[in-house]
């Protein structure tokens, strides 16, 4: 029973990755490239920065996810909320799929006797379960800000990537 519970909830898991990362693309399908790197104030972080740094995290998080660190020592996340001069819409398309190709490398290989597994994120120990579910709720905080932004800058062009709202008549 318990390992299919696990395998249930790997599937889950899984299903809900590739769900966030279709909603990311759906959103940001619907702005030109150039709006990705548009802020709303001097605090705000774009479109291209929210990709750089959930590429960083999904790199560092899931390189040798079950025998290393989950803070990788070479990874600068401050450098990730800051896009370079020159970045292009292509470099962001790549940080996006190869952020994703890290997590989806590291998740399908699991099985439901590795979900009690010790890992660790920045030396803190979390059961694999436990470190899936965290990457996934910040998965999922990053893509709402991607949305949101993509509503924004989309305007009145705006396709809903949900069931739309009830108009009054």
């Amino acid at each position: 029973m318990r390992d299919e519970i696990g395998a249930a909830y790997l599937a889950d898991a899984l299903r809900v990755l590739r769900q966030y990362k279709d909603l990311g693309e759906r959103a940001m399908a619907q702005v030109p490239q150039e709006g990705w790197f548009h802020t709303l104030d001097p605090e705000s972080n774009s479109i291209a920065v929210l990709v750089k740094h959930l590429a960083g995290n999904m790199r560092s998080r899931w390189t040798d996810f079950l025998t290393s660190d989950g803070e990788k020592p070479d990874r600068n996340r401050d450098a990730e909320f800051e896009t370079e001069s020159g970045t292009t819409g292509e470099d962001v398309r790549r940080w996006w799929e190869e952020g994703w190709r890290a997590v989806f490398a590291a998740v399908e290989p699991l099985g439901p006797a590795d979900l009690l597994r010790t890992v660790s994120i920045r030396g803190k120990p979390l059961s694999v379960l436990e470190a899936i579910d965290r990457q996934i709720a910040h998965y999922a905080y990053h893509v709402g800000q991607i949305v949101l932004l993509a509503k924004h800058l989309s305007g009145g062009r705006w396709e809903t990537l949900s069931l739309p709202k009830r108009r009054a008549k």
